[in-house]
């Protein structure tokens, strides 16, 4: 199975997602082992590897990557076959959490970061320090896919500071789920002919 997983940087105003522009998409692609990023203007760069995906992953990707990248497709990122980290652990726990705690809790690991920080680069035209820190916010969503893949589980913090496990599935159904939740035919209807 070919996946591809995936993280926006933007600017605007988080209250209204169509103000959202993104600066920065940072991909990591199973097939090839390979880290990229795409600046705004590369976008057209970027497509061919979501539409050879055979599911895409991202961390709230579903509500927050998948529509603001929408505007720049040209076809319907929606249908994609997609799994959302964050809705998977909303299900499984009943809260959200930051993907850092997540991290921290589950492997020790912390991003480096936050898309506050990716604001003010933008602002100063430091779009490497962007990509940097996008490319690793991949690698920690990577981490905790494939940990939460061959182990059935992970973890969150709670308030003591003690960690607690809890389930979670991130094997890919056996029909393909696009963004919405809905069965997708696992074929990519919006690649052009």
């Amino acid at each position: 199975m070919s996946e591809l997983v995936f993280d926006i940087e933007t600017v605007g105003d988080i209250h209204n997602l169509q103000s959202m522009k993104v600066t920065v998409v940072s991909i990591y692609d199973y097939d090839t082992n390979v880290y990229s990023s795409f600046e705004e203007h590369e976008l057209g760069d970027m497509w061919p590897f979501f539409e050879k995906a055979d599911r895409i992953i991202g961390y709230n990707s579903e509500s927050f990557d998948v529509p603001i990248l929408n505007r720049y497709y040209t076809g319907d990122l929606t249908i994609f076959p997609h799994l959302d980290l964050l809705k998977v652990i909303r299900e499984s726990v009943g809260k959200r959490f930051k993907l850092n705690d997540v991290a921290k809790a589950t492997l020790q690991i912390e991003k480096s970061a936050d898309g506050l920080q990716a604001q003010k680069w933008f602002q100063e035209g430091k779009l490497d320090e962007i990509k940097k820190y996008c490319e690793q916010d991949v690698k920690v969503t990577k981490e905790i896919y494939d940990f939460g893949r061959k182990n059935k589980m992970l973890y969150y913090p709670m308030i003591t500071g003690e960690i607690q496990p809890f389930a979670v599935n991130f094997e890919p159904p056996h029909e393909p789920v696009n963004a919405s939740g809905q069965q997708s035919t696992g074929i990519n209807l919006t690649l052009p002919l």
